[in-house]
């Protein structure tokens, strides 16, 4: 399980690069998701990492970081679920309209966290 976790840091990094370099992706990324109910797949896909995180845990290098990386995911799928796609559309509405270098910061935050986990797995 610690090689799946070490998986999605991998994969956190890479997007981290993308992001880096092409911020106007997170911000297609974005308009895919405002529409519809689309946003509640996101919901899901933290949800499944959170259940990864946290049953995977315990076979990782620093497991106290994977737990709260799982509860973090865990938290943020549930409140997408509870906030709903009408507020969500505001929260997206107000990011978008952020400057190239807020999108540049959080590419930086996903490379480290990515490198965080895969450190810890």
């Amino acid at each position: 399980m610690d090689v799946v976790i070490k998986i999605v840091g991998i994969v956190f990094i890479l997007v981290g690069i993308v992001y880096l370099l092409k911020p106007d992706v997170m911000k297609r990324l974005i308009e895919f998701f405002k529409k519809g109910k689309r946003i509640y797949l996101a919901g899901l896909i933290r949800l499944a990492l959170a259940v990864i995180f946290l049953l995977g845990a315990r076979e990782c290098d620093i497991t106290w970081v994977i737990v709260v990386f799982g509860i973090l995911f865990l938290i943020s799928g549930l409140l997408i679920f509870m906030l709903g796609p009408e507020k969500l559309r505001t929260i997206f509405d107000w990011f978008q309209k952020q400057s190239l270098l807020v999108f540049r910061v959080i590419a930086l935050i996903a490379l480290a966290l990515g490198a965080v986990i895969i450190y810890s797995a």
